[in-house]
């Protein structure tokens, strides 16, 4: 017999053993927020002398650990995370696999994201920093604990709405519901949860990082998709536009038109390279949100 909602998660949690962290999380949090409302109910309604009486009929109703674990599954079974692509069947020659990325939707997801990082890192780091000097600066006054707490839970919902993203774009299994926190703890115990808990100084920690983080992300595709770019439409900037391919020290120089096919080519297998690159940068990235926002 399951007599609290701390030992039914535990069980939940042990029927999830293998899935992934993300999936852990929302069902642990989505199954400890329908328990403790529905004993909350219970028990404000006299439907029962005692906790653990009133405990029996709602795992009656929304059922045992293994049940709602397989549930679980098998919606997430369903719904695919975000780009992700199930792995193909058939075996595809080098060829098709090199120069199939530029059809890959998870690269041009993590392409995007590379681009995006910079404006969010930004925001981030700048959140981050004001945010922690603020609360420093403002503890020794009456609105330091309010303001602290603020600030932390900010901070949550920052790594949720990362976290949507990096789902989104980089296909990757993130948390889909922010985690729940009982009504019942107080401002107090809010605020004791926000300081304490790991989660929360490693989505601030997250936060910084995500400024040199996306400056590199930035730089490298903006260079090597100009570079491309430029090489593929040299005959057009050349022949039409009488545009140079360099010019160093007011000196010009110029393709020669026997060369032109090479460069072109140089451009599109540079741009299949940068695809790649953004497409292993994008899983790289997605294990590192995975670990720095999804918790234990």
């Amino acid at each position: 017999m399951i007599k609290s909602i701390d030992e039914y998660l535990a069980l939940l949690k042990k029927e999830l053993t293998g899935a992934d962290p993300a999936i852990i999380q929302d069902a642990l949090s989505d199954s400890e927020e329908h328990l403790r409302i529905a004993l909350d109910n219970a028990i404000a309604a006299n439907l029962a002398t005692s906790e653990t009486e009133a405990f029996q009929p709602i795992i009656e109703k929304y059922g045992l650990p293994a049940e709602v674990a397989a549930a679980f599954m098998e919606i997430e079974a369903r719904i695919p995370a975000g780009l992700a692509r199930p792995a193909q069947q058939h075996r595809r020659s080098s060829m098709s696999r090199f120069f199939g990325v530029i059809a890959d939707p998870r690269a041009w997801g993590a392409f995007l994201y590379m681009l995006f990082s910079l404006a969010t890192g930004i925001i981030y780091f700048t959140w981050a920093v004001t945010g922690m000097s603020l609360s420093l600066g403002l503890l020794v006054l009456i609105i330091g604990l309010p303001f602290v707490g603020l600030f932390l839970l900010s901070v949550r919902g920052i790594a949720f709405v990362e976290g949507r993203v990096v789902e989104a774009l980089l296909g990757v299994r993130m948390p889909r519901r922010s985690l729940f926190s009982s009504q019942s703890l107080g401002w107090w115990g809010h605020f004791k949860s926000l300081v304490s808990e790991k989660r929360t100084w490693m989505a601030l920690a997250y936060m910084v990082l995500q400024l040199p983080i996306g400056i590199v992300y930035f730089t490298v595709a903006t260079i090597f998709v100009a570079l491309s770019l430029g090489f593929i439409s040299q005959p057009v900037l050349q022949l039409v536009f009488n545009l140079p391919m360099a010019q160093i020290d007011n000196t010009s120089y110029y393709t020669p038109g026997v060369l032109m096919p090479l460069v072109v080519l140089a451009g599109i297998l540079l741009l299949v390279i940068t695809m790649h690159l953004a497409r292993s940068v994008g899983k790289m990235h997605g294990a590192l949100a995975k670990a720095m926002l999804v918790t234990e």
